[in-house]
């Protein structure tokens, strides 16, 4: 039961930054700075969602 809990974070966390990098890959045709800024988020989402035990 432990372990539906860390894949329904693993799962919300995956979706965050799903979009994100939609909201990067939007922006990157009109506003370049923001589209990097949103990047930048999404890696932090990544290192969050690999450094969750298995």
């Amino acid at each position: 039961m432990i372990k539906l809990f860390k894949a329904s974070k693993v799962t919300s966390l995956q979706k965050k930054y799903d979009k994100l990098m939609k909201e990067a890959y939007d922006l990157s045709k009109s506003n370049p700075e923001m589209s990097q800024q949103k990047q930048l988020e999404a890696q932090e989402i990544q290192r969050q969602i690999i450094s969750q035990p298995l």
